[in-house]
């Protein structure tokens, strides 16, 4: 019989549970932690470049996430401000990646930092819904 994880089995409720808001800030969380472990790995002693590159391929793929989910019908301006800025994360992410830079991943962090936060207040206001469908359209 097949052991349950709990953490894991928590997680997947979590994601299954969480709104299109919340959706989007963990998949911010998510790509900013990537970014963070890129960095440490840049730092350490025997700069594990493979790890550098792993990381940054996965924060790649979660803009990706990001990028396909925006509704451009919907979402207007707001929709194609999101997909440039996305782009412009993904290219300096390769550009990063390439120069094993930490000040480039730094920028990238910082930028989707702000957004993150942008969407945590738009959480709190409780019209979520609204901004989620002025753009971004996470269908899981």
């Amino acid at each position: 019989m097949a052991k349950i994880n709990p953490l894991n089995a928590y997680k997947e409720t979590k994601i299954r549970t969480a709104s299109q808001g919340q959706l989007i800030i963990m998949i911010y969380d998510e790509t900013i932690r990537q970014i963070d472990l890129a960095v440490e790995a840049l730092g350490s002693a025997n700069r594990r470049l493979d790890a550098v590159h792993n990381a940054i391929v996965k924060a790649q793929d979660l803009i990706t996430e990001l990028t396909v989910s925006l509704d451009f019908d919907r979402g207007g301006e707001i929709a194609r401000g999101l997909f440039s800025l996305y782009m412009f994360f993904r290219q300096h992410l390769t550009e990063a990646n390439i120069k094993k830079s930490p000040e480039m991943l730094a920028n990238v962090r910082s930028m989707l930092a702000e957004l993150r936060e942008a969407w945590v207040q738009i959480s709190k206001t409780g019209i979520e819904v609204e901004a989620a469908r002025s753009g971004v359209n996470i269908a899981g």
